[in-house]
């Protein structure tokens, strides 16, 4: 499969039945869980129901999450990418939210702010978006820190669903 884009070191594609086992490791891990809801995956079966999710994105919104490749490897190394939020959310419906996950391995290499600045240029270049909205908990000092080397800007914290969430913003200049 093409990817949709391609970075210094990376490329991003879409996520596909056949990354179940690299899934499977990157969301099984608790402190990958750590910050959002600590709910790490048990089973294969839960991951091919993520992955089923995701690729009904692509059908029903034309985007999604995507797998992030590292080129030197070839190994999927985590997921990036938009999500549309149909329902509202801080007062704000229809939106698209940028989102990453890496394998613990992987963190620190500035991987998650590379493709995130792609996925940004993607959205305002190829779909024509003018905002795109982040979401992180607070105390994810390092998930604030990849969406502000993006461009994103904070807002505020809210209550989404319970938990304090910062919100953060990039529009198209």
């Amino acid at each position: 499969m093409e990817p949709f884009v391609e970075t210094e070191r990376l490329l991003l594609r879409e996520i596909l039945p056949e990354d179940e086992e690299a899934l499977f490791e990157l969301d099984s891990d608790p402190d990958v869980h750590r910050y959002v809801g600590k709910r790490p995956v048990e089973t294969r079966e839960q991951i091919k129901m993520v992955i089923a999710f995701i690729r009904q994105q692509y059908e029903d919104n034309g985007i999604g999450r995507w797998a992030v490749i590292e080129k030197t490897t070839g190994q999927l190394i985590g997921w990036a990418g938009l999500k549309l939020f149909t329902d509202e959310v801080n007062g704000i419906k229809d939106f698209h939210e940028l989102g990453y996950r890496f394998m613990k391995k992987h963190w620190g290499k500035g991987y998650a702010t590379e493709a995130s600045k792609a996925i940004v240029n993607y959205g305002f270049e190829e779909l024509g978006l003018t905002d795109i909205y982040g979401m992180t908990d607070p105390e994810n000092l390092a998930s604030k820190k990849v969406l502000e080397k993006t461009g994103l800007k904070y807002l505020e914290t809210f209550d989404f669903s319970g938990e304090a969430t910062d919100w953060f913003l990039i529009s198209k200049k």
